[in-house]
């Protein structure tokens, strides 16, 4: 049975940074840590209140991934799936939920270094805009955009 895609619960944070680490660990990127878990921790009530709206896919009860939207900005901010659940078509099926809460555009940015990532995306259709350095970490960031098509400009 396919994980079930549902808004997350406050006491959930822990466990989808540790989820968001491992994903992002996956990458080769940087490694997991204490300090980084630490930092994805922080960082979630307050992208919250920033107007993020947090998904989960829960699989039996066990977080398999993190989905984060932020829906007035037609921006899908963060989309991370554990080690564990790779390659089972859950990113497709968190990318397809996506479309259901912004039908007609989204926004993205993805580190240049993941390429796994940004190809993908590229692969379901998404279109590349611009390159740009990343102030807050460093990192060079892929502008990507999805729009359906006939949508108005």
């Amino acid at each position: 049975m396919p994980p079930n895609i549902r808004s997350a619960r406050p006491d959930e944070y822990d466990e989808i940074a540790r989820v968001w680490m491992n994903s992002w660990a996956s990458t080769g990127i940087e490694d997991a840590s204490n300090f980084l878990l630490a930092k994805l921790r922080a960082r979630i009530p307050l992208e919250i209140e920033k107007g993020w709206n947090l998904f989960v896919a829960d699989d039996d009860g066990k977080i398999a991934a993190m989905l984060a939207l932020h829906l007035p900005l037609c921006y899908l901010d963060q989309l991370f799936v554990a080690p564990e659940h790779q390659g089972r078509g859950l990113g497709r099926a968190l990318l397809a939920f996506t479309r259901q809460h912004l039908p007609d555009e989204i926004h993205l940015r993805c580190v240049r270094e993941n390429d796994r990532a940004w190809r993908w995306y590229e692969r379901e259709g998404f279109v590349f805009e611009k390159e740009q350095v990343e102030p807050m970490t460093g990192f060079v960031m892929k502008y990507y955009r999805w729009k359906k098509e006939g949508a108005v400009q």
